[in-house]
């Protein structure tokens, strides 16, 4: 353990933390001292932020152990958050121990450091903060299969002091599960009189067990999860490690999603504190196929118990974002929506996009009402996006037959001057339509001069196929954008409306000899068709390119061009697979309508797989990805059955 004094005998110029130099660390760790609270927690926080940087330790973190060790003793304010940022420090998994060069890792370098300072730091589990007391089980539990036999046996003791008599039955909990980190099993624990203690050992237990999950593992969590720490201090639920202990909870529950979804129930029935169920019930539909009307059911009655209009809009986002997986929404569903959506508040926004993707009818209504309501139409909802823009998107989706009513209010915020996303995902809405987006051919061209969503602008126009003047025009000076990619999609679009492809080959001759995003200009040239050909040597020699995307656009583009899949499908079958450019891979041989033998194990896997195998960005309202990945292969599966009858 060293003090403040000692600083200066450290070379911190020489080493490194997430910024670069760690020249500053020695005046942050001094700051801990201080009495002003506010300056110790900045100070605290920038060390968060450069020593532990997101999970990730550097050369300057194991010198700082001893000083922090000393500070979490004698500094003022923060000890707490000081101990468990000493516990976040040396946070591993006990395996990794084992690894050949474990011992020149800096975070071998950090438990070293805190193996030597931690009998020093037992008597924090005796301190009257329980706060304090917590953080410093959580270090104690860090080192523990790295310690000598004599620390072991002294570590062990002041804990299991906790376990028995410590007043608060949260830290007793947490006592629990540091024990496990040294081997040691209480039994009994899981028929503790307390509540804490119970769960806790509910999920040691479940951790061992694995899936599926005991029956009165789950009853227990059930019954004593819903509330499990009404404490007032800031540590969350322990886990087996530093990290988010809820969050490990739910990763353990929902490798059994109907034991996650039996617990979500009786959570949410409890009153859904801290939204504990809402939170699994959304994990388990990350995570697994075809639970969407169960969680859609589960999240629905976990909205009356929602506290913050946040908490409530988060849970409307989850509905929205699964809604369109349900066969038929129920009408007391859809009711609850509008009953959201049907007002000026806070709610209104997210609880609409739940019923446009319902398909409820009154939804159109709303969205119509609300998107001509001018500049007061609300907040930003989303990174970048507009309230209206983002609505006559999805209500483009949902009811392309109103065409008549939603082009005219596209037309009218794309002339009103809508930028970035917003102008994005409104010239996207028009792709709905059918020959009625032509109505926005001059919002289109007006984009596109002003360099509004001028790329989605380009090959809106391209593929309205309607050539003017006006058009062709806007399209030739768009070639010669200093942007590249508005410089494909404008020379493609250019050559599919006036048939002469001269600017075009001279556009991508360039793109694709030069440096930059090749496979979005590849992907440009499918609007070229067969115009495309002289192009052929240059897409042929990104067949065999590094990048996936690159090889996939090239493969695409080689069967867009000459009308034979013979060379495309080899490239297209080693990239199926669950990834994004494996789904990218999987609609091209649909379209090339190939199912190659050697690929069905794979379309196999992909089609029946009970898990999700491809991830989706949270809430993006535009159809999960995994679900297409599971559609394409079972289409690519049922083409592969006809050509061996076929044959």
């Amino acid at each position: 353990m060293r003090m403040p004094a000692e600083l200066d005998r450290v070379p911190w110029h020489t080493l490194t933390h997430a910024y670069g130099s760690a020249e500053d660390v020695p005046e942050l760790i001094a700051a801990l001292y201080e009495d002003d609270e506010e300056t110790a927690g900045e100070a605290l926080y920038e060390l968060y932020g450069n020593i532990h940087h997101q999970g990730t330790v550097y050369a300057a973190s194991a010198p700082a152990v001893p000083f922090l060790a000393h500070a979490a003793l004698h500094a003022a304010a923060k000890r707490d958050e000081v101990l468990m940022l000493l516990a976040v420090l040396a946070d591993h998994d006990p395996a990794d121990v084992k690894l050949p060069h474990w011992a020149d890792t800096p975070v071998a370098a950090i438990c070293a450091e805190l193996c030597r300072v931690l009998p020093e730091l037992l008597p924090c589990l005796g301190d009257p903060d329980r706060a304090v007391r917590r953080a410093a089980l959580r270090v104690v539990a860090a080192p523990a299969g790295l310690l000598t036999a004599e620390q072991r046996a002294s570590a062990v003791a002041r804990v299991e002091e906790v376990y028995a008599g410590d007043p608060v039955p949260a830290v007793r909990a947490d006592a629990l599960v540091a024990l496990s980190r040294y081997g040691r099993e209480e039994t009994g624990a899981l028929c503790s009189p307390l509540p804490e203690v119970r769960l806790a050992a509910a999920a040691l237990a479940l951790a061992r067990s694995g899936p599926p999950c005991p029956a009165d593992l789950v009853d227990v969590i059930a019954e004593d999860g819903a509330d499990p720490d009404p404490g007032d201090d800031a540590f969350p639920w322990p886990g087996t490690d530093t990290t988010g202990p809820d969050d490990h909870l739910r990763h353990l529950l929902t490798e059994d999603p109907d034991a996650a979804l039996a617990v979500t129930a009786r959570w949410i029935a409890a009153g859904d504190l801290g939204a504990r169920g809402s939170w699994l019930a959304e994990r388990v539909a990350e995570t697994w196929r075809d639970r969407e009307p169960a969680v859609v059911a589960l999240i629905a009655a976990a909205l009356p118990h929602q506290r913050t209009a946040m908490e409530l809009n988060a849970r409307l986002r989850t509905i929205g974002h699964w809604i369109d997986h349900l066969p038929e929404p129920d009408a007391g569903l859809r009711d609850t929506l509008f009953r959201y959506a049907d007002t000026d508040g806070e709610t209104a926004v997210p609880a609409l996009l739940a019923l446009v993707r319902s398909r409820d009818p009154r939804a159109l209504e709303l969205v119509l009402r609300r998107t001509t309501a001018g500049p007061d139409a609300g907040p930003v909802t989303g990174p970048g996006v507009g309230v209206a823009g983002r609505l006559l998107a999805a209500a483009a989706r949902a009811f392309p037959e109103a065409a008549d009513r939603l082009v005219p209010e596209i037309r009218r915020l794309l002339a009103a001057g809508a930028t970035g996303n917003e102008a994005i995902a409104l010239v996207g809405a028009l792709a709905e339509f059918g020959t009625t987006a032509r109505q926005a051919r001059p919002e289109l061209v007006d984009c596109l001069r002003t360099r509004r969503a001028a790329i989605v602008a380009a090959r809106r126009l391209g593929a309205d196929g309607v050539a003017t003047r006006e058009v062709t025009d806007a399209l030739h000076e768009a070639t010669g954008s200093s942007d590249p990619s508005l410089r494909g999609a404008a020379a493609a679009a250019h050559c599919r409306l006036t048939g002469d492809p001269g600017t075009a080959l001279r556009t991508f001759e360039e793109l694709l000899t030069g440096r930059g995003q090749t496979s979005w200009y590849l992907g440009s040239l499918e609007a070229m068709g067969e115009a495309a050909a002289p192009l052929l040597p240059l897409v042929e020699r990104h067949l065999g390119a590094g990048d996936a995307w690159t090889r996939l656009a090239a493969a695409e583009a080689l069967h867009r061009i000459t009308g034979s899949a013979d060379r495309s499908v080899p490239v297209l079958s080693e990239l199926v697979g669950p990834t994004p450019v494996g789904l990218r891979a999987l609609e091209a041989l649909a379209a090339a309508g190939r199912a190659p033998e050697e690929v069905r194990p794979t379309l196999h896997t992909l089609a029946f797989s009970p898990r999700r195998l491809l991830s989706d960005a949270p809430h993006s309202g535009n159809g999960h990805p995994d679900t297409e990945l599971r559609a394409w292969a079972r289409r690519l599966l049922e083409a592969g059955r006809s050509q061996d009858e076929d044959q």
